[in-house]
């Protein structure tokens, strides 16, 4: 009988099997179908996974960048309205621009508190006119290169200087026309084109109430402290800037309604009933330096103003509406994922000041680094990722590398540092956090809850570091490292207890060991 069931159990290779000399539920002996199926496991074992190579960790980083892309051109995307006057299988008909390439042009420039300016007649709001200006001229001009500019000091109003607002209107009109709808004759809707714009700027000015931990002294203003009682701690205050350029693009491409790409499609206007594009004109304010601002106040009774007008080609207007578009991530608010203005002007003095050779090295070098940087940081979780036993590795130092990367992220915060930078030290905390999870067994007790709630969260050493000689040298070169740390702070070790606190540090059983090896502690 044996052998018909020898038999049977080669028929059912999938029957379970039992180890020891237990007997299978096939009848067979399990410690045959043991040895038998042996050889066929360690066959069926999948081959180690080979490390990615190069060529691999160049797509992994070009995928992610595509996604990065196609996500931030999603949210910019904006809302489409379909155009009801036509069908929707009816191709879109390029236009043209309304104001012809020489076209003499006037310009006129009214500057008042109303955003909707209707007061032609008040001479007082006219700050500049320029009549027999030529749409895309480049040789008119003091300079011989098609700009005009005009300088003048204005009369602050009392609502202004208490926070109020002042908004600019520039109108250029065809030679012949005036800007006022009621002038029936001098008035043609084609023949006008207007942009308005509010000139000053509410910045935020914070107060800080800081303290210098050692002195306990503070270096902000009494009068500044005084304010932030008053006022709470963030001002919004008006500011002012001197100069400000205004550009008409000398552009005649046969946009398409609806087909111009985001952000040109904010600053081309069409006409509803033609279908035709007005010219773009474009405030430019893209080299004012946030340091040239001036607050508006009680104080003041004139404002500096310069204006200047120049032509501007499409590929540089290109180039200002990309840095001056909003990011797609403002929705999760502008400090977050914003660069703050003084970063901002920090590239624009380098553009300005800095040697071009010299700021495009520094521009690759920031790349490579970066490209580093992010290899680093792959390596470092393939290598933990990947390691079965702790024998050679300090865990005390994954500990003291959380401790180290979080007051570097907390120096760089209280000093708002870079946000690319801020936002590289917090990557390498998350995953010097994440290293503990491989260096230690963290887990969840569900039996022993917080407040009888909350799960306690249980944090103990693994086998493999537990059973290496590596955690007595660990215990060791942590004691020694808590006692110079001491003694190199000034630390009055009088009111320390040293081998308690190496303790702590170093394990309950450091002092023993330390003293094993011929180290003794003495206050």
């Amino acid at each position: 009988m044996a052998v018909p069931e020898s038999e049977s159990s080669q028929q059912r290779p999938s029957s379970p099997v039992v180890s020891n000399g237990q007997v299978s539920h096939n009848g067979a002996a399990g410690a045959d179908q043991t040895i038998q199926t042996a050889p066929d496991q360690q066959q069926q074992q999948p081959p180690p996974q080979q490390p990615p190579n190069a060529w691999q960790v160049i797509k992994g980083i070009l995928f992610r960048i595509f996604i990065i892309w196609a996500i931030s051109s999603w949210f910019r995307r904006g809302p489409t309205t379909p155009d009801q006057s036509s069908t929707a299988t009816a191709p879109r008909v390029p236009s043209r621009n309304l104001f012809p390439k020489d076209t003499l042009m006037d310009l006129y420039i009214y500057i008042s508190e109303d955003e909707l300016f209707t007061d032609f007649n008040n001479t007082d709001l006219l700050f500049w006119s320029q009549t027999d200006l030529v749409y895309g001229d480049w040789t008119s001009g003091e300079n011989a290169d098609g700009c005009y500019e005009h300088y003048d000091e204005l009369s602050i109003p009392e609502s202004v200087q208490h926070n109020g607002s002042l908004y600019i209107h520039v109108y250029f009109t065809k030679s012949g026309f005036h800007p006022d709808p009621k002038r029936k004759n001098q008035y043609r809707r084609l023949a006008t084109v207007h942009m308005s714009r509010m000139l000053n700027k509410y910045k935020r000015r914070r107060f800080l109430k800081t303290k210098n931990l050692l002195t306990g002294e503070t270096e902000a203003d009494p009068e500044m402290i005084k304010r932030a009682e008053e006022n709470g701690p963030v001002e919004v205050i008006s500011h002012w800037h001197p100069n400000l350029t205004i550009n008409i693009v000398d552009d005649h491409t046969p946009w398409a309604k609806g087909a111009v790409p985001p952000p040109l499609d904010q600053y081309v206007k069409f006409d509803a009933v033609s279908g035709d594009y007005y010219p773009i004109v474009y405030f430019n304010d893209y080299w004012n330096l946030q340091k040239d601002y001036i607050p508006i106040n009680e104080t003041l009774e004139k404002l500096p103003f310069r204006i200047s007008f120049c032509p501007l080609s499409l590929w540089r207007w290109q180039l200002y509406a990309a840095q001056n578009t909003k990011s797609p991530w403002n929705f999760l608010g502008e400090d977050l994922y914003e660069q703050s203005d003084e970063d901002q002007d920090s590239v624009k003095v380098a553009l300005l000041e800095t040697n071009p050779y010299l700021l495009g090295l520094t521009i690759v070098v920031s790349i490579v680094h970066s490209i580093f940087e992010f290899l680093a940081f792959k390596n470092d979780i393939q290598f933990w990722n990947s390691r079965q036993s702790l024998e050679g590795l300090s865990v005390r130092s994954v500990f003291f590398g959380v401790f180290q990367s979080l007051v570097v992220l907390l120096y760089i915060l209280d000093n708002e540092t870079n946000f690319v930078v801020q936002i590289s030290v917090f990557i390498g905390l998350l995953i010097d956090f994440w290293k503990i999870t491989k260096v230690m067994d963290v887990k969840l007790d569900k039996e022993n809850k917080i407040a009888g709630i909350f799960p306690r969260l249980s944090i103990k050493d693994k086998s493999t570091y537990v059973q290496s000689s590596t955690k007595i040298y660990d215990d060791v070169s942590s004691s020694i490292f808590s006692f110079l740390f001491l003694k190199i702070m000034n630390i009055d070790l009088a009111f320390v207890k040293i081998p308690s606190f190496i303790s702590c540090l170093g394990g309950m059983d450091s002092i023993e060991q330390s003293r094993s090896f011929g180290i003794n502690f003495e206050l």
